[in-house]
């Protein structure tokens, strides 16, 4: 490099800068990738169980295209969509009380993938024991279809989670989809940027009381305006933040944001500062390595059900589809802020400070249990105990001025 093209670097001059990339050994979850193969040796969330229907649906999740339906006697399958005779599309089958057939010959599979019928065929197929259409198990709680994408010699348990446990009288756990805005009005349920932009985001409690607040007018609680004092630590779950504030009143707040791997959150009330545990938690679901969708699933009373978010997110008085341009440019939000960095963020050209150690943490993190399901362990939080419940412990915890 000669002088002259140092001093063009050194001054931050954008000429000759080398090359840009993502950090594909945290983002990409393909299968074989680092995180794809982490995230699948836990069940995901793939649909909302009152979605499920008869009709086959077109699914896409870790970056494989799967179908989704169920039989008439209630069951979800969950399937490759290339038929294993002439790889045309399930997707145009039909469902009845025993399985899906395919609209090209016919040929029939049960929810676990298995041959039952060839009509095409002597005796309805008399080797279709032989043929199993690619599948994977699917689960139901908490108002979701889960899915197990991984090894079927590691299959965990389907977690339970003490926050949805020990309901009430009159509580129940809904599940639910957040997106940007309605369907109905062209509206985003996938978010066009990689899963961990919008999930490391919640190990970074800094950015509330500047975009949220500060930046846009009051998004959250006006109370999150005062810039906390922050405590990161690993969990047996993940990690989690202790964001400390003294507020105007005297009163003390703790508030406590967990995440869970591979890929939930538990976020307390942020509208209202509500005190007590979190009643939720959201699963970032990869569609693959630069979309991503949101299930949750909450607690509430029935006589509370309108505590549950809108499908369509809003920004002040007004839904976010029917901002301007200039709006958005005005009041940003999380959209702006993570789409805004790429389908996929560029690390290599990211600096991080010391408001981000959460972000390094849990990243480090990441690295870590990755390398551990490629010696052969079970990550954090995987077990195989069906009536282990695991805690959550995220919430807005006050203590009153003395």
């Amino acid at each position: 490099m000669s002088g002259n093209e140092s001093s063009q670097r050194s001054e931050g001059n954008a000429y000759g800068r080398p090359p840009q990339a993502h950090d594909a050994a945290l983002t990409e979850v393909g299968p074989g990738k680092p995180v794809g193969e982490l995230m699948r040796r836990y069940w995901i969330p793939v649909a909302l169980s009152q979605m499920v229907v008869a009709r086959p649906q077109k699914l896409r999740i870790l970056g494989e295209d799967l179908i989704l339906f169920r039989d008439g006697k209630g069951r979800p399958g969950l399937l490759l969509p290339r038929c294993a005779h002439r790889g045309t599309t399930l997707y145009y089958g039909k469902v009845d009380d025993n399985g899906i057939r395919c609209c090209y010959h016919g040929w029939q599979f049960d929810v676990q993938g298995r041959c039952i019928d060839q009509p095409c065929e002597p005796e309805g197929g008399l080797h279709k024991d032989k043929v199993r259409q690619p599948w994977y198990p699917v689960q139901e709680r908490y108002g979701l279809v889960f899915a197990y994408m991984g090894p079927p010699d590691k299959q965990p348990a389907l977690p339970r989670w003490d926050i949805f446990e020990n309901l009430g009288p009159g509580e129940k756990v809904v599940g639910f989809l957040t997106s940007y805005h309605e369907p109905e009005d062209g509206g985003v349920e996938i978010v066009p940027h990689n899963w961990l932009q919008n999930w490391e985001n919640n190990m970074d409690p800094f950015h509330v009381p500047i975009l949220h607040i500060s930046f846009s007018g009051r998004q959250f609680a006006p109370e999150l305006a005062v810039m906390p004092q922050v405590a990161w630590e690993t969990t047996d779950l993940g990690m989690r933040y202790t964001a400390y504030r003294k507020l105007p009143d005297g009163r003390e707040l703790n508030r406590e944001l967990h995440v869970l791997f591979p890929n939930l959150v538990s976020i307390p009330p942020f509208l209202n500062l509500e005190p007590g545990p979190s009643k939720s938690l959201r699963w970032v679901v990869p569609v693959d390595d630069t979309n991503y969708c949101a299930f949750n699933a909450m607690r509430v009373h029935e006589n509370a059900m309108h505590k549950i978010p809108k499908r369509g997110r809003s920004v002040g008085d007004k839904m976010w589809a029917a901002m301007t341009e200039e709006e958005h440019r005005d009041t940003p939000s999380d959209w702006e802020g993570q789409v805004g960095q790429g389908r996929i963020t560029l690390h290599s050209e990211e600096h991080l400070a010391t408001s981000d150690k959460g972000v390094a943490m849990l990243r480090r993190l990441i690295r870590q249990q990755t390398r551990i399901v490629q010696q052969g362990g079970d990550p954090i939080g995987v077990t195989f105990d069906p009536d282990h419940v695991n805690k959550v412990g995220a919430g807005n915890y006050y203590q009153d001025p003395m």
